[in-house]
């Protein structure tokens, strides 16, 4: 058996099965194991986006850099994105690919992400939790027989704090204003290059419709997850607050009303309507400052231009610019998940009022019949 099979985390009695830690647990392909962040300064002006994954069973690690700016007129401006990919290796404690890592100097509670200047962009942010991280329920989808989607989440409100530079212009980024999300995932979801379709899917995949919401408010985060089916059935309803003493409230079944521009799938706000531990109304009112479609550059679902875990040579590093006033970006920028700076408002039964920032996240591909979008291209009235 060679060596290089071992990581320095096999030391240490944190083994899970008769192998070496770089090895999954499962022999599906699409297993991945990966690092979510975002920043933004509540402006509305600027959403910085960024990840590392690593794919065991595709030989693969890699990490993008995504940052979404409005023009100096308050217009649409541009989506800038950094790619970097690599063979993978077993040290995981070492989280790099490339000009770019993720370090965790307090687990659970405090990261450094770097990229060293790379075609003009650099990043050099510090996370620090607000609250602790909320373990989500685990993610399922099937297509058919087959398992589409098995993964495991926890995510996280906090602030950030350090610099990003875009060709030479450097922000500072102060943690009184800059707010974000986190979540770490790992388990099954499609990743790298397409599968061989085999029998058509009977029935066949009609669409999903997923909303995600975590949220910092003074004295508590929010964290709600709604994936639904074509007819509206729920497959995942999580809707949690953590308060700052830890206490965790169920917070009920959500009644949302999302809120899209006409002619689009874009949303520009949602309603909530849910209850409380001991029962009474809680109704939340969000609003989105700025979209960021993530399959622009991101490389999320239906990215033509990059896809997580593809095999793309050793070193690999690109940087792509999108101008998203330019139809052929715009016209695709509907049909995916969006993520927004978010920004809500807590109404409880008491009438007290809390404002919150954070991630209002949102996808609608395909059939949605509570939202009356009949097949992949209808949009709203």
């Amino acid at each position: 058996m060679p060596a290089s099979a071992l990581g320095p985390l096999d030391e240490f009695p944190v083994h899970q099965l008769p192998q070496p830690i770089a090895w999954p647990g499962d022999s599906d392909r699409n297993f991945y194991d990966r690092a979510y962040l975002n920043a933004h300064d509540r402006s509305g002006n600027i959403f910085l986006i960024t990840g590392i994954g690593y794919y065991p069973n595709l030989g693969v690690k890699d990490a993008f850099v995504l940052i979404r700016r409005r023009g100096d007129d308050g217009g649409e401006g541009t989506q800038t994105a950094v790619h970097c990919s690599d063979a993978i290796d077993s040290d995981r404690l070492h989280q790099h690919v490339g000009n770019y890592r993720i370090e965790v100097d307090d687990p659970l509670r405090s990261l450094h992400v770097t990229l060293d200047e790379t075609e003009g962009i650099a990043v050099d942010l510090t996370w620090n939790g607000l609250f602790d991280p909320i373990l989500e329920q685990p993610h399922l989808m099937r297509t058919g027989a087959k398992v589409t989607l098995n993964a495991q989440r926890f995510a996280q409100v906090g602030t950030w704090s350090g610099s990003i530079t875009v060709d030479g212009e450097r922000i500072d980024v102060d943690p009184e204003r800059w707010i974000g999300t986190r979540d770490r995932s790992w388990g099954i979801r499609p990743v790298g290059e397409p599968e061989p379709a085999g029998r058509p899917a009977d029935p066949p995949f009609e669409g999903m419709w997923w909303l995600y919401i975590p949220m910092a408010f003074d004295d508590f985060q929010l964290v709600l997850i709604v994936q639904e089916d074509p007819s509206g059935y729920r497959s995942l309803n999580d809707c949690v607050r953590v308060w700052a003493d830890g206490r965790i409230e169920q917070l009920g079944w959500p009644r949302i009303n999302v809120h899209y521009a006409s002619g689009t799938r874009i949303p520009t706000g949602a309603t909530i309507d849910t209850t409380t531990s001991d029962g009474r109304p809680l109704h939340l009112d969000v609003e989105s400052r700025l979209a960021v479609p993530i399959h622009v550059g991101g490389g999320y679902g239906g990215d033509p231009d990059w896809t997580h875990g593809v095999w793309r040579g050793e070193k690999f590093t690109e940087r792509l610019t999108y101008d998203m006033t330019d139809p052929a970006v715009t016209d695709r920028s509907a049909f995916g998940v969006i993520d927004h700076v978010g920004r809500a408002v807590c109404h409880e039964a008491d009438g007290t009022t809390r404002e919150g920032w954070g991630l209002f996240e949102h996808g609608a591909l395909g059939r949605h019949d509570p939202s009356g979008f009949a097949d992949w291209l209808s949009v709203a009235p």
